[in-house]
């Protein structure tokens, strides 16, 4: 069986929930309590999909303005990726501009090279929300992502789904 690796990027503020999601998606449980990221975490994971053995290598980002310096050097060599935002924190969506001018000073042309989709965290806390679904669809539309996710790594709401479909949006462009 043929075999393939790709590079993801996960990324967005910090307190989010990219490392819960992530580890929710390795281990299918869910943790409240994490570290907040020093730099980047490099996680793996293998997967059979479209007659392939396919290994992820996912890249956690750390949120804090304090590492975003680091960012456009780790993205080189990316296959995909996920910004992840905060349901229930507004500035955590209005700082995409900001995380999208970063991919550009790593030279990343993400519309044509590197598919990206978002996705909004927390759907579970649904009386501290204040992004409708609509909002953050018109927002992805408007940079041209590859789909928008919403999803709970409390409840395991959407978590394989959001890999699986970026996984497929790679194999599509390969």
């Amino acid at each position: 069986m043929e075999s393939a690796k790709y590079k993801i990027i996960l990324f967005g503020d910090g307190g989010v929930g990219k490392t819960t999601l992530v580890n929710r998606y390795l281990t299918g449980v869910f943790n409240a309590e994490y570290d907040i990221t020093i730099g980047v975490e490099l996680y793996v994971k293998k997967l059979e999909m479209e007659g392939k053995n396919i290994t992820l290598h996912i890249w956690d980002f750390a949120g804090e303005k304090d590492y975003r310096f680091l960012f456009p050097s780790y993205i080189q060599g990316a296959y995909g990726g996920i910004f992840m935002f905060d349901l229930t924190q507004y500035d955590s969506l209005k700082n995409l501009y900001e995380w999208l001018l970063i991919l550009e000073e790593g030279a990343i042309d993400y519309k044509k090279n590197l598919p990206l989709i978002m996705v909004g965290g927390k759907v579970d806390l649904e009386d501290s929300r204040v992004i409708t679904t609509d909002q953050a669809k018109k927002v992805a539309e408007k940079f041209e992502f590859k789909g928008y996710f919403e999803c709970s790594s409390k409840t395991g709401q959407n978590i394989n789904t959001i890999f699986e479909e970026l996984t497929k949006i790679i194999l599509k462009k390969q």
